[in-house]
């Protein structure tokens, strides 16, 4: 018997997998919002900045994983992200053209 989403076992896992790590990612930006990027629990460990960082390459690794699957296209998301880079600018009230030209990001962004 199918499961009603008809989703295959390895589907479930890879959106498990990326709804985990973008809930980390959120915890980590809500840490960073309350006490700083600079901050680190009491008890020592990575700074808010490094938590951010790793959860966000685990974001990253499983939006790969999905892609290299075939469950979303490379391409249409590359075409997302160029339309939301043009639709942002007029929300966006603190990023400046400066700042951005001095942090291009890697080729693979």
């Amino acid at each position: 018997m199918k499961h009603f989403n008809r989703l295959s076992p390895a589907e479930a896992e890879r959106l498990a997998l990326l709804g985990e790590e973008m809930g980390e990612a959120q915890q980590a930006i809500g840490k960073i919002l309350r006490h700083g990027y600079e901050s680190r629990h009491p008890g020592g460990g990575p700074t808010n900045r490094e938590s951010l960082e790793e959860e966000l390459g685990h974001v990253r690794f499983s939006i790969y994983m999905m892609g290299k699957a075939h469950d979303v296209s490379f391409t249409s998301m590359l075409a997302h992200k160029a339309n939301k880079a043009e639709s942002v600018k007029k929300y966006l009230h603190h990023q400046t053209q400066e700042k951005e030209a001095s942090s291009v990001p890697p080729k693979e962004w």
